[in-house]
C-alpha cells in the first residue's frame, strides 16, 4: 500500500489521476491545458508541482468539484482510499445541481419525437424507483 508522503510534491495531472478524478493521466493533462483545473484560484498547467494543503478546483461537465490536496500518493491509490490523499469541499448545491441536470438530460426528448411509448414510460420510473 502506498504510504502518504506529506512533504513531498508530485504533478497536477499525475496527483488528478491518482486520487480518481480522471480515468487516465492523459485526460487530466488535456483537462489542464483546456483551463478546467485551477490550483489556488490560477490556472494551472499539467506539469505543475502539487503541495499538501493547495485548493484545487476541477470543472468536469456540468459539475465544479473542490478539492484540497491532503497528500500526494506514490501511485494511483484505491477508491476507499482517496480521502487519505484529497477532501472534498464541493458544495452540497452543486452536487445537488449536477445531479438534477442529469436527470434533466435523461428526461429530455428530441424535438419531433413524438410522445413517449408506453416502454419510454416504464424506463422513466424506473429510473425513479
Amino acid at each position: 500500500m502506498p504510504e502518504p508522503t506529506a512533504n513531498s510534491a508530485t504533478r497536477l495531472d499525475k496527483w488528478l489521476w491518482a486520487v480518481r478524478i480522471f480515468r487516465s493521466r492523459s485526460l487530466a493533462t488535456d483537462a489542464c491545458r483546456a483551463g478546467s483545473v485551477t490550483v489556488n484560484e490560477l490556472p494551472a498547467r499539467p506539469g505543475r508541482d502539487v503541495h499538501a494543503g493547495e485548493k484545487v478546483v476541477v470543472r468536469q461537465g456540468l459539475l465544479l468539484r473542490t478539492l484540497r490536496v491532503v497528500a500526494v500518493p506514490r501511485s494511483r491509490v484505491g477508491p476507499k482510499l482517496v480521502v487519505t490523499y484529497c477532501e472534498d469541499l464541493t458544495p452540497p448545491e452543486e452536487l445537488a445541481k449536477a445531479k438534477e441536470r442529469s436527470v434533466q438530460q435523461f428526461l429530455e426528448r428530441e424535438k419531433g419525437s413524438g410522445r413517449p411509448t408506453k416502454r419510454d414510460r416504464r424506463l422513466v420510473d424506473r429510473f425513479f424507483e
